[in-house]
């Protein structure tokens, strides 16, 4: 009879223990049936596949345990790529909020595009305004240019009028001055006029009064001149007497070295004026006094 526990024994060594059990008691009962027919060269063989059966089955479980292995691993991989979801879905969930925010930001730009191009729109309707105004302006600045050409035109007619009425008083007040003087000065200064007073050019300088005279019997020269008014407030008398000696120098030296009395016949003159023109030997005639 064969020894079931001592099959037992010998598979628990190589495979689990539910196996062998299992094996043992299979073993048991074909032996059992197959005592009384079965030779012991056919029981030898059966041990041997009973043998092969066993390591098959060793290889079995070690590679559902291989298998095990690989599961856990795979587990554990699926874990981590289930992780990493998680940091994806994360990541993703911050780009769907940054791109919300990109967007907010996108539509904010472009709502103050909007208001940038209805501001340059405005600053060009202003700008539009603005060069017409400069027209305007140009256009009344020409039409200002006109009047002043024209106002100046009119002054320089009037200064020119001014000037011709000057020259017509000046020489009306010559021409007085040509009657009156002679007896006036007679009268007043014992200077006798022999010859007609009267205006003279001298090396392209006019002289209002030029005349001779005689003086304690001497001849002299009447050099005079003209001037509507005499004020060492408003007009420079030094001037007017550096010209009038400028000139009595030149009628000496056209008609001879011979005394001169200077003259100055005018309206009115300042007392200022008159004592600066007595320290000058200037001899000042007023109208009112002939």
């Amino acid at each position: 009879m064969i020894d079931t526990l001592k099959i037992y024994e010998e598979l628990r060594e190589e495979i689990s223990d539910l196996a062998a059990k299992k094996i043992a008691s299979a073993i048991g009962r074909v032996y059992e049936e197959l005592a009384n027919v079965v030779t012991k060269q056919e029981f030898k063989e059966l041990r041997q596949a009973v043998g092969e059966l066993a390591e098959a089955q060793k290889r079995t479980e070690q590679r559902v345990e291989e298998l095990a292995e690989a599961q856990k691993r795979t587990e554990q991989r699926v874990e981590e790529l289930a992780e990493a979801q998680k940091r994806t879905e994360q990541r993703v969930e911050e780009l769907a909020e940054a791109q919300k925010r990109t967007e907010q930001r996108v539509e904010e730009l472009a709502e103050a595009q909007k208001r940038t191009e209805q501001r340059v729109e405005e600053l060009a309707e202003a700008q539009k305004r603005t060069e017409q105004r400069v027209e305007e302006l140009a256009e009344a600045q020409r039409r200002t240019e006109e009047e002043v050409r024209k106002l100046a035109k009119g002054l320089q007619d009037t200064r020119s009028e001014l000037g011709g009425l000057s020259r017509t008083i000046s020489y009306a007040f010559e021409n007085e001055a040509f009657r009156m003087l002679p007896s006036f000065l007679k009268a007043k200064y014992e200077i006798e006029i022999f010859e007609r007073l009267v205006r003279e050019e001298i090396a392209e300088k006019e002289i209002n009064i030029f005349g001779r005279a005689k003086r304690n019997g001497d001849e002299i020269f009447i050099i005079g001149e003209a001037k509507l008014r005499l004020d060492e407030k408003r007009e420079n008398l030094e001037e007017v007497f550096s010209e009038l000696e400028e000139k009595e120098k030149l009628v000496k030296k056209e008609y001879g070295e011979k005394d001169a009395i200077k003259v100055l016949i005018t309206h009115f003159a300042t007392k200022g004026a008159l004592r600066r023109a007595e320290e000058k030997n200037i001899i000042v005639v007023q109208s009112f006094e002939w």
